[in-house]
């Protein structure tokens, strides 16, 4: 194979395209620097988009993707300021918490509080932890997992999807997504400290994921508890909780991993199309939603690094992904059912799943 299109060498342009094209975007036109906040979004013109919001999980993301690039001139210094920028503007001081967003004037917007972006606050600042080791950090880290176990838990070793701003109830019980994401952000914590609270919460999680979210007929892991009306599944999210099952030691041995494992060919048989991971189906295989976005692209890049009979599929799909979803100037969000590109706007969130997949693909076969 010519040097020019193995791993090693397709990996390399892929990376250095994400490190000299997407990371700085995030440093220059995507940063308001006024209120030291991400912007949401940009546009194809590299122009920040109309300000509507900002987020706590986006400001999280941009967090984890600046301490993972502490050695980059300026990152750790950016991740400095996104660190105090989270209880700046998302803090809740009278209720605890943190809000899901702020508004263009950088005043509270929606007060609701939501598992998806406290999980995304928890995994950020596991990180920023590792990486400077102070006392603040380790106080914020410890007061985001304090929220979780007292406001979240459900009792069953689950958690509430959303609550309100005081923290009643808004009906909402527990879902895939931000689960998952929680799972993700235990696994941050024990990789920075021992914990044994964590580990107990994230077996627990685990245990209730494999007990009441895998379809029982065809056995992929479902967006709501199974038997819930209108369900369906996401073969991304599939390929993302298989890879985080995968290559932890304290779960690859878990029921939940050894099902994902039985199932990952049938994910990636009906919810794969041509090299283009599908956005939502029927456990059944009925296409919900044939949109192909990118970061599920990159949870399929991810979770193939460690199937055993994927070697030649990583390379393949790597090619793949570079040519449909990374153009010379930043990236494509999405494609439609057809293949053409549906959305044009590049959000701040999606850097985050661009880094954890090269992160991945750089270890690969080490």
């Amino acid at each position: 194979m010519p040097a020019q299109t193995s791993l090693p060498a397709v990996f390399q342009r892929v990376h250095r395209h994400f490190l000299e094209q997407v990371v700085p975007l995030w440093e220059g036109p995507g940063w308001n620097a006024s209120l030291s906040l991400a912007y949401e979004a940009l546009g194809r013109d590299l122009a920040p988009m109309p300000v509507q919001r900002y987020r706590a999980m986006a400001c999280a993301r941009q967090l984890f993707l600046f301490t993972c690039l502490s050695e980059r001139e300026g990152a750790a210094e950016r991740a400095a300021t996104l660190f105090r920028s989270l209880d700046q503007y998302f803090l809740d001081a009278s209720h605890g918490g943190w809000f899901y967003s702020v508004d263009a004037r950088s005043q509270p917007l929606d007060r609701s509080k939501d598992l998806y972006t406290h999980a995304f606050i928890v995994f950020a600042s596991a990180h920023y932890l590792g990486l400077v080791r102070t006392e603040q950090a380790q106080a914020r880290l410890d007061a985001a997992l304090a929220v979780i176990f007292e406001r979240f838990a459900s009792g069953d070793g689950l958690y509430w999807a959303a609550l309100a701003e005081d923290w009643s109830s808004l009906g909402q019980g527990p879902l895939q997504n931000p689960l998952m994401h929680l799972a993700e952000a235990f696994l941050a914590v024990l990789k920075v400290r021992s914990d044994a609270h964590c580990e107990a919460a994230l077996v627990a999680l685990c245990d209730a994921m494999h007990a009441q979210f895998i379809d029982p007929e065809h056995g992929v892991l479902m967006e709501k508890p199974a038997g819930s009306q209108g369900n369906w599944f996401e073969p991304g999210h599939q390929f993302e909780w298989y890879y985080l099952l995968k290559t932890s030691p304290l779960l690859s041995t878990h029921p939940l991993c050894a099902q994902l494992d039985k199932t990952f060919a049938y994910s990636e048989r009906i919810g794969v199309d041509n090299g283009h991971v599908l956005a939502m189906l029927a456990a059944d295989g009925e296409v919900k939603d044939p949109t192909r976005r990118i970061w599920a692209q990159a949870e399929y890049l991810r979770a193939l690094t460690v199937r055993e009979s994927a070697a030649g599929q990583v390379l393949e799909q790597l090619r793949h992904f570079q040519a449909h979803y990374l153009p010379a100037d930043g990236w494509y969000e999405c494609r439609d059912g057809k293949g053409e590109v549906s959305r044009h706007d590049m959000p701040s969130t999606t850097p985050y799943h661009l880094a954890t997949a090269y992160a991945a693909l750089s270890d690969y076969g080490r």
